[in-house]
């Protein structure tokens, strides 16, 4: 299968090509050199390579900086999405296509928690970034109706080496590192440490991406998630562990919102594809760890 892969240098795609390749997929990797905003660029590319499918990743990912550049963010994540649609239907309409969302595009739950959420639950975004997704997801949506091949994905938290210290497991461990080096105080700054999430390998998320990809699984809106809530504490307490330092806890007021619980019922992929998650939550935090210990050793 030929696949073009946008947003092909972010942490999920520098993981996601090699993995094409060894499953024997044929690989475009798009990313600066081609605006997915631009609609020439995005249909020269099409037109050159004629992908089978392709997976959607290019986008702002981050929801601190979505709340910093909102304008930036509705045009990568909205305006990238419509261009990439708009030449997919033109150019090479019987392709598929994975559009990478996020569990974010949900609204996390504030009261007491409950039962996973699965694909039924209503879309209510919150932030710029969550509500670009929900926005790019109803192009996808429309773009079906219009018999494009499109699969929406709802992708839970996943980490794993190489992400940025944007998200709460590689901040907590990229601090905890430099913290073990002595190359900052013994002070963690964190959010609120109530909330729960659902976490995941990114690893474990390529291989739910790749069995999407089969045109024989069903063309419709997808959680990939853990099933499992973690509380962001015992995401801390067991880095602190792995690092085996002693530290004060501080909140740092830009991390901080109300407690909330978010985690996703995975049934509907489980049922498709046969897709379980294999890596463990203390194995996903060792290797972010270590990558984190050895970009500070090396600095």
């Amino acid at each position: 299968m030929r696949v073009f892969v946008t947003g092909a240098s972010g942490f999920v795609g520098r993981r996601l090509l090699p993995r094409l390749r060894t499953a024997g997929h044929e690989v475009h990797g798009a990313d600066r050199e081609t605006d997915v905003t631009d609609p020439t660029a995005i249909r020269a590319a099409l037109r050159s390579f004629r992908p089978d499918a392709l997976i959607h990743l290019a986008a702002m990912s981050s929801v601190t900086q979505s709340w910093r550049e909102p304008e930036l963010c509705y045009r990568l994540n909205f305006i990238g999405t419509r261009t990439l649609l708009a030449a997919v239907e033109g150019v090479c309409p019987e392709a598929r296509v994975l559009l990478v969302g996020s569990a974010d595009q949900y609204a996390a739950n504030t009261g007491a928690p409950n039962q996973p959420i699965d694909e039924s639950t209503a879309l209510r975004p919150r932030s710029p970034y969550a509500r670009s997704k929900a926005a790019a997801e109803i192009l996808g949506r429309l773009a079906a109706e219009r018999e494009i091949d499109v699969v929406r994905v709802r992708a839970f938290n996943h980490t794993g080496a190489g992400q940025s210290d944007d998200f709460v497991a590689s901040s907590f461990a990229r601090q905890l590192a430099e913290i073990r080096l002595g190359l900052r105080e013994p002070v963690m700054r964190v959010g609120n440490l109530e909330s729960v999430r659902d976490f995941l390998h990114v690893d474990d998320v390529l291989r739910a991406y790749l069995a999407l990809l089969d045109g024989g699984v069903p063309a419709r809106a997808y959680n990939v998630a853990s099933e499992r809530g973690t509380p962001i504490r015992e995401l801390l307490d067991l880095l602190i562990a792995r690092a085996g330092v002693e530290v004060r806890i501080e909140r740092d007021p830009a991390r901080w919102r109300e407690t909330d619980w978010l985690v996703g019922d995975a049934a509907r992929l489980r049922e498709a594809t046969g897709w379980r998650p294999e890596i463990s939550l203390p194995a996903i935090l060792e290797e972010l760890y270590e990558d984190w210990l050895e970009k500070a050793a090396t600095r």
